[in-house]
């Protein structure tokens, strides 16, 4: 799950930048699903002229159905080889959309069958009560800040329990920051905190309604998804290392050493930010 509590600092970006570069050999080579669960609205259909369905409207739909199917049944091809569910422009419809997604029976939509595979990177938005359920299931959680002192201020007036959260949340930082890693998880009590390059380049190529390829290799590929790549390998480690865990009959969290790395002012180093992993198909 992928949020912020405030502004717009780059929650959609974040996503579909670690959808992009996820690891290949990952869940048994099932691509992920970013979902675009946003109750203000979304914004991938008008940005890549996406037809008005399937959308996150169909899943909600169908959540509360015996046999509600699966969730690929709603996901549109990106330009950039992403799959994504993508929200209508709108906030009313969104909102309930929102609401039946983290129901029960939504939230099984996003989990898949027994012996499903696949990692879903759920887009919120800004946190608040409507996501509250899929907040407490999320097997991780990034929540996304600028790195100026107001940015950071509302972070730690939002009050997430570092207990109730231990070993799932993860502060990614979006470009800027004067702060060190460690004197941000310090003050905000916030183990895990990671640095992501404002890179305007790579958001631009995320951002072409025209299919084209994504350099996220080599020695051209843009700092944010060298950056990104890195951590959704790091994020995908974790979890399967959560789920050797709970194979063995304990709980997954909090139960992997969670690590800061050493961060700049213009976020070179990162850990890993998080989405979220559930049976995608």
């Amino acid at each position: 799950m992928i949020g912020s509590v405030s502004g717009a600092p780059g929650v959609t970006t974040t996503a579909l930048a670690l959808a992009a570069v996820w690891p290949r050999e990952a869940d048994g080579g099932v691509r992920p699903v970013m979902v675009e669960a946003d109750g203000s609205g979304g914004d991938l259909m008008m940005r890549f002229g996406l037809p008005s369905a399937p959308s996150l409207l169909d899943v909600a739909a169908a959540a509360g159905k015996p046999h509600p199917g699966c969730l690929l049944g709603a996901v549109s091809e990106l330009p950039f080889r992403v799959r994504a569910v993508a929200a209508v422009p709108g906030r009313r419809p969104c909102t309930e959309a929102v609401r039946l997604l983290a129901g029960e029976g939504g939230r099984g939509v996003l989990l898949g069958g027994e012996g499903d595979q696949g990692t879903v990177l759920l887009d919120v938005g800004r946190f608040g009560n409507d996501v509250e359920p899929l907040l407490r299931s999320a097997d991780q959680v990034v929540l996304v800040a600028r790195g100026g002192v107001e940015s950071l201020t509302h972070v730690s007036a939002y009050g997430l329990e570092a207990e109730a959260f231990a070993g799932r949340l993860v502060l990614a930082v979006v470009g800027p920051c004067p702060y060190p890693a460690e004197e941000i998880a310090g003050a905000l009590g916030i183990e895990r905190v990671v640095f992501l390059p404002w890179d305007a380049k790579g958001v631009a190529a995320m951002n072409r309604p025209r299919r084209g390829a994504l350099r996220t290799t080599g020695f051209r590929g843009t700092p944010l998804m060298s950056t990104a790549r890195v951590l959704a390998r790091q994020l995908s480690d974790r979890r399967e290392s959560q789920t050797e865990v709970q194979a063995d009959g304990e709980s997954g969290q909090g139960l992997v050493p969670s690590a800061v790395m050493k961060g700049g002012p213009r976020g070179r180093d990162a850990d890993a930010p998080a989405g979220r992993d559930a049976g995608a198909g």
